[in-house]
């Protein structure tokens, strides 16, 4: 979040006029709020304010390359932080908090670490093989326990 706000204000902005976000600026444009009645108990509070802030912004706006954007549509998914519809819209809702504006401001952390989830490239694995000596050591100590198991049965006579 310190990356997102610092850079030249409070409100997040580069000097570009873009939001920070996990290492890519984003056109404020392309960020879109909504707000609606949280759900659950909560009183007046939920009766009456409109606190449930669902963001929606475009897959395509955010500026990731090819892999990152199949990694971040895979990562969104419906056990996810969010949902990406067929028209490749990004859905996150937070209605975790009291405040319109302090479920805004998680709605873009979540939308953050998707991105920097998206961003990392995963460690590609290099398969590997055991050495000589680990195979032979492997091959020594299972006919060892075969030795063993073996004196078990007959009684130990052979």
């Amino acid at each position: 979040m310190s990356e997102r706000k610092g850079e030249t204000g409070s409100d997040g902005a580069t000097p570009t006029g873009k939001v920070r976000l996990g290492g890519v600026d984003v056109a404020p444009s392309a960020l879109r709020f909504s707000f609606v009645a949280s759900s659950g108990p909560g009183g007046q509070n939920v009766n009456k304010r409109r606190t449930r802030a669902e963001l929606r912004v475009f897959v395509a706006e955010l500026g990731l390359d090819g892999a990152a954007t199949a990694r971040l549509v895979q990562m969104s998914g419906p056990m996810g932080a969010g949902l990406v519809t067929e028209a490749g819209e990004l859905i996150i809702e937070c209605d975790e908090h009291r405040s319109q504006g302090r479920n805004k401001d998680e709605a873009l952390e979540r939308l953050e670490r998707l991105i920097r989830a998206a961003v990392a490239r995963p460690k590609v694995r290099k398969p590997t093989k055991p050495s000589k000596g680990a195979k032979r050591r492997r091959l020594e100590e299972k006919k060892r326990r075969g030795d063993v198991k073996k004196r078990r049965s007959s009684g130990g006579e052979e």
